[in-house]
């Protein structure tokens, strides 16, 4: 008879069963598994949680020895604790092992096991108690698992990021330094040689552009991506030992949470300061020569007056001087773009502000303009107002102008057109010049204004000019706090917009 057989004695209608019944039913209904064990490690009873965790009926349980149960690798372990058990070294042992079941599959049980003694120290048996942990112990290790992996990863990622060339930097939403790679330690140590803190916009060895000007907090790059910027190429140099320090060109990117809000910002810093010498010593060397080149040339064009005011030349000879004349004078604007194109990346160029009208200015512009148009076979078309006056300084300003027509022709065909329209718009004054040329590509336009490019089509066609204009006028329209825009698309034309403010503030009183 098992344990949970009821005897009709027991039955709780005829009369309350006994209390070491009620002891035999709680063991035999508990969900924990539990057996009796004698000291020579035969099973003397199961109950049913343990018969169902191993598959075996109680029977067959019993006078089975627990180590046919037991996985090989754990025995060692588990007859070791035993025996000191058996032996009074303990009085009890707990261990986390390995079952095997009736069909030979594994089960992870968590053993208690204590010892029960006669009054003289005799062991008499062993009460064991085992809880199925496997599916936790599956669950662990699948954690475990993914916890290596993600570890993994992570070293992988790290190893990756601290290969590359780039600085990159991982800030939250509190402006606080979060991860940053090798590449960007150094910048650190080159900009805060005392230590940083790792908070956005702290100040250091950190200088503008121009290598001179301190950056000041809230133009540092971290505390403008802090504050949600997004921004390209914002250059920087850092450290204070001029022969050791960096440029840098510095992006920002914000990270957002699933519901959109600003979670941090993500930074890379390009070291650019090869770049940033070899454009500085470029720009050294032209305006050097084109200093040195200025004087000789207005003196050959000073002569070439004095020349042209004779009146006993052959008309052969006037023709050939107005040749020389129209290619010095050629060489003469060559020469300026150079020296004007080194000094605007010095800094916006010093104006001459004054009341000017632009109306006129854009006549006189087209004027001038004409000849070579006509030559060319290009027509010009101008919708200006009467008159409309500002304060702008007038010779930069027709100089931006004279390059915008100038190209919209260069890159028209004959039997094009080049229209110049001049507009009032609210706060702001719109210079827009059209043609109907060839046109630049979409991979060029982000390019136009960058010193000496000139697109893949231009220089296939061998039309003159070194690719300095534009990026004059931008540097001319910017010191005016205006702004230049240009559209465009192969064969349909181009348009570039530049926009002034309607009004120049008036100067600081001193």
């Amino acid at each position: 008879m098992g344990w949970w057989e009821t005897r009709p004695e027991d039955d709780p209608v005829t009369q309350p069963p006994s209390a070491e019944r009620l002891w035999q039913l709680t063991v035999e209904h508990s969900p924990v598994g539990m057996t009796l064990v004698r000291p020579d490690g035969i099973l003397l009873s199961a109950n049913r949680a343990l018969c169902s965790m191993l598959g075996f009926t109680e029977d067959e349980l019993q006078g089975r020895r627990f180590q046919t149960l037991t996985h090989p690798d754990d025995l060692p372990t588990h007859l070791r604790l035993y025996d000191e058990t058996i032996a009074g070294v303990r009085s009890s042992y707990r261990l986390t092992k390995r079952c095997v079941r009736s069909d030979g599959s594994t089960l992870w049980g968590d053993l208690s096991v204590a010892v029960l003694r006669d009054d003289d120290g005799t062991p008499l048996h062993l009460i064991g108690q085992i809880v199925d942990v496997t599916a936790l112990r599956e669950d662990r290790e699948r954690l475990a698992a993914a916890v290596e992996l993600v570890e993994h990863q992570r070293r992988m990622g790290q190893a990756i990021l601290d290969t590359v060339d780039l600085g990159l930097l991982l800030i939250d939403r509190e402006g606080h330094y979060e991860e940053w790679n090798r590449r960007h330690r150094d910048f650190l140590s080159l900009a805060y040689p005392e230590g940083h803190h790792g908070r956005a916009g702290q100040l250091g060895e950190v200088y503008a552009a121009d290598g001179t000007t301190r950056v000041a907090h809230d133009d540092m790059p971290t505390a403008r991506a802090a504050r949600g910027e997004e921004f390209d190429d914002y250059r920087i140099w850092v450290g204070a030992d001029p022969s050791a320090r960096r440029a840098l060109s510095v992006s920002a990117r914000s990270v957002r949470d699933p519901s959109g809000g600003f979670a941090g910002a993500v930074l890379g810093y390009g070291d650019v300061t090869d770049l940033m010498r070899a454009v500085q010593s470029r720009d050294d060397f032209l305006a050097a020569v084109s200093h040195e080149l200025r004087t000789p040339l207005t003196s050959v064009l000073g002569h070439l007056e004095l020349l042209a005011d004779r009146g006993d030349l052959l008309d052969d000879v006037t023709r050939q001087l107005q040749v020389v004349r129209r290619n010095s004078l050629r060489l003469q604007h060559l020469v300026a773009d150079l020296l004007l194109s080194a000094q605007h990346r010095e800094g916006n160029p010093v104006l001459s502000r004054a009341a000017s009208d632009l109306s006129d200015l854009l006549r006189d512009a087209v004027e001038s303009a004409t000849p070579v148009a006509a030559a060319q076979g290009v027509e010009l078309v101008v919708d200006l107002p009467p008159s409309l006056p500002t304060v702008i300084d007038h010779e930069r300003i027709r100089q931006v102008v004279d390059n915008l027509v100038s190209n919209a022709v260069k890159y028209t065909d004959a039997g094009g057109r080049v229209e110049l329209r001049l507009r009032a718009t609210g706060p702001e004054v719109e210079i827009a010049v059209s043609d109907t040329g060839m046109g630049i590509d979409a991979d060029d336009l982000d390019r136009v204004f960058t010193p000496f490019f000139r697109s893949q089509e231009a220089r296939e066609r061998v039309t003159p000019g070194v690719g300095l204009g534009l990026g004059i006028a931008k540097s001319i329209v910017a010191a005016h706090g205006g702004r230049i825009e240009i559209s465009s698309a192969p064969a349909d034309g181009t348009t570039v917009r530049v926009l002034l403010p309607s009004t120049w503030p008036d100067p600081p009183s001193l």
